[in-house]
Parts: structure tokens; C-alpha cells; sequence
């Protein structure tokens, strides 16, 4: 496996759909509760180019295995320099260390975009983003209880974050 990681285009809007679909529809990964249509991905893309921030995609053999983007973290101007990443990856290429890839460009990215910290938002129990996370050199810095509601039950959100 070798990975292209490139900036993401609206043309890959169909394939991120999919794979977040996946994670909505399966897990608390994301307290989203309804998987957006390629027309939805591609309008919340727009709006991450739109801020100046990444957006990119890993390709394995001309196949979209995965995406990650930093999104604003909070509406207010005073928060933006901080940026909060999200990952996802088709469920085939987890354990690969492309999650970690991905990041690990990600961060370079945010960083030459102006941005000063990253933080990650990890819903439910996902010791592997918390591992992936931890290797790029993000630190816990707490637990949100029960703070979300998804299938049923109450969902922790752990708080992760780095400098950049």
C-alpha cells in the first residue's frame, strides 16, 4: 500500500460520503446522526477551502481509502487559530497506519494555513484514534461525559489536542 495523500476535490465528494457514511451509520466515532449526501460533503468542503484550511485525501490505487480536514472549532474569531481535525478511513485500510499518515499531513498542512492548535474531539470508546492521535503528538487533556446521545446510549467525548 502506498498511499497518494493530496488535496481533496469536490469530483471526491461521492467516495467521502461513503466512507463517513459508514462511521455515522455504525458508531459513536462522530455524534452525527443522519449519513450527508455527496452534495452535503461537498458544500462542507467548500466551506473548509473557503477558511484557508486543508482538506485532503489519501488514493491507494486510484481508490479514495481516506480523508481528513481541520475544521474550524469554534464559530467565535477569537478561537481561530485552532483548528479541530477530523479522520476517516474506508473500513479495509484501518491498521494500516494510513489514519496516522493522514494526520501527520494534516498537521503540516494546518500549520503552514496559520494555525496555532489542533485539537481532536473523539467521540465513544476509539482507543485506536486515540492511539493514532497520541503518536502525532496530541496529549488527553480530558473527558466530556456523557455529552452525546447516539443508538441509544450516552456517548463520552474525549478532548485531545496539540500544538502545531
Amino acid at each position: 500500500m502506498s498511499p497518494e495523500i493530496r488535496p481533496a476535490t469536490s469530483a471526491d465528494s461521492h467516495a467521502i460520503a461513503a466512507i463517513y457514511a459508514q462511521y455515522v451509520l455504525n458508531n459513536a466515532a462522530t455524534l452525527e446522526l443522519e449519513p450527508p449526501d455527496a452534495s452535503e460533503i461537498e458544500r462542507r468542503m467548500a466551506d473548509v477551502l473557503a477558511r484557508g484550511l486543508p482538506y485532503l485525501v489519501a488514493e491507494v490505487d486510484g481508490l479514495v481509502a481516506g480523508y481528513a480536514y481541520a475544521g474550524a472549532f469554534r464559530p467565535r474569531p477569537g478561537y481561530r487559530y485552532t483548528v479541530e481535525d477530523s479522520v476517516y478511513l474506508r473500513p479495509e485500510f484501518t491498521g494500516r497506519g494510513l489514519g496516522r499518515s493522514l494526520l501527520g499531513e494534516l498537521i503540516v498542512a494546518a500549520k503552514a494555513s496559520g494555525c496555532h492548535q489542533m485539537v481532536a474531539v473523539i467521540g465513544g470508546e476509539n482507543p485506536a484514534s486515540v492511539a493514532m492521535h497520541r503518536s502525532q503528538g496530541f496529549a488527553e487533556v480530558g473527558v466530556l461525559r456523557e455529552v452525546g446521545r447516539k443508538f441509544g446510549e450516552w456517548v463520552d467525548v474525549t478532548l485531545m489536542q496539540r500544538e502545531l
